[in-house]
């Protein structure tokens, strides 16, 4: 029957080289690192990571999937931080308007980016590049010209920090929650709606799908308001964590994220992924990152063992592609 399960179309699954790379570096650390890697304190590091870093992955990949990129989300987490401590904690403003505030300014450099992308010819990383750029000169020109410093403390009342900034049982943040609440939302629409098929269509080719009906520049621009309103997001809720926000913090969310999404099994190229597979690739990259302190490695090598750990994941992760791409099922 073809309704019948099938072991071999389940690892054609683009997710299915990012599971099994994640249950391979986990398996590296237990060893290496023991079972304290797997207790509470051990996983809420791990955790803590992924759901920081995976709110903005999933967009990134996403726009990654659709054939486009953004880099921005380097200056939008410092970006965020920022706008909401500097309006709630240097001018007493409520913590809810500096909430809207830091999310309305995501939209707008997502808009911007957006717009900028559909209506030129130019490379959405050379656009994402520049905005990068003007976003950070921004928010530091500002930072110094309204408070005179660009590190700012910020006291936010209880419900906020209850909402976006605490830790559940003293280890876990709450932006766990925000992550897997995300990701769950992304999963519906993406893979059950008609609008997950149109952003893959994108990705393998944009005329094609602009011909068939699909509003290619509409998507276009949601999803880089998706991926720069995300990181602003973020970065409301590390600053209302640790009450306090900097100019200097953010770019590495650049590369994790790019990386995490290619460990998921998602194509430079475009046009192949899953929300699920970025999910897997994002804790295999948390894993990694913070495995190598649960372990007796001299961490003068750490880097090193990152990066070749990272590099299997990803020729695991393309040999699942290959299998996916070149299967055709055996008529009957």
């Amino acid at each position: 029957m073809s309704g019948q399960f099938s072991f071999g179309s389940l690892l054609r699954r683009p997710e299915a080289g990012a599971f099994i790379g994640l249950v391979a570096v986990l398996a590296f650390f237990v060893v290496f690192g023991g079972l304290s890697f797997l207790k509470t304190a051990g996983v809420a590091s791990w955790l803590n990571v992924a759901a920081n870093l995976g709110i903005v992955a999933i967009p990134i990949g996403l726009l990654m999937i659709s054939g486009e990129l953004d880099i921005s989300i380097g200056a939008m987490v410092p970006a965020g931080s920022m706008t909401v401590a500097i309006l709630s904690g240097y001018f007493g403003l409520p913590i809810a308007v500096g909430i809207l505030a830091a999310l309305g300014f995501g939209v707008l450099v997502g808009l911007l980016n957006g717009f900028i992308v559909v209506r030129t010819a130019v490379p959405s990383l050379i656009v994402t590049l520049g905005s990068l750029f003007a976003v950070q000169g921004l928010v530091l020109g500002l930072s110094v010209m309204l408070t005179n410093t660009t590190s700012i403390p910020l006291t936010s009342p209880a419900w906020a920090k209850a909402m976006f900034g605490t830790f559940i049982a003293n280890q876990f943040q709450v932006i766990i929650l925000w992550w897997l609440a995300l990701t769950a939302v992304y999963v519906f629409v993406i893979h059950f709606k008609p609008v997950g098929n149109w952003i893959f269509a994108m990705g393998g080719d944009k005329v094609s799908a602009r011909n068939a009906g699909i509003p290619t520049e509409r998507l276009t621009i949601i999803l880089f308001v998706l991926s720069a309103t995300s990181a602003s997001f973020v970065g409301v809720c590390q600053a209302i964590l640790f009450n306090s926000a900097q100019v200097s913090s953010g770019m590495s969310f650049i590369f994790n994220a790019i990386i995490s999404v290619v460990v998921g099994g998602v194509l430079l190229t475009g046009g192949f992924g899953s929300i699920i597979g970025i999910f897997f690739g994002t804790i295999t990259f948390a894993i990694v990152n913070q495995g190598i302190y649960f372990t007796d490695f001299d961490r003068n090598w750490s880097s090193l063992i990152i990066g070749v750990m990272l590099l299997l994941a990803v020729l695991m992760n393309n040999t699942f592609r290959k299998m996916a791409l070149s299967y055709s099922p055996k008529k009957k």
